[in-house]
């Protein structure tokens, strides 16, 4: 029998790789609105980030989510990354 793939996805800050269960995407729509996609199917430009306290404070820092998904990314979605890593933690 054949091993399920595992869909691999890289988180913008720590350029780790790990599977995609394992992160949060964030995604953008072409209109620029900007939100945290719980699913993985939202349509627009997605990015990767490893839902941990320091990551999230890392891309907020370094502005890497805005960056790669070519948007501002507002505080509030930030805020609500952060409120989920308590869900996860």
């Amino acid at each position: 029998m054949k091993e399920k793939k595992v869909p691999m996805r890289t988180c913008v800050v720590t350029k780790e790789v790990r599977p995609k269960k394992d992160l949060i995407r964030v995604v953008a729509t072409q209109e620029g609105e900007v939100s945290v996609d719980l699913k993985g199917k939202a349509n627009g430009r997605g990015a990767y980030l490893i839902l941990s306290k320091e990551v999230i404070e890392k891309a907020r820092k370094s502005k890497a989510l805005d960056k790669k998904l070519e948007v501002t990314v507002p505080d509030a979605i930030y805020d609500t990354l952060l409120s989920l890593v308590g869900d996860h933690a």
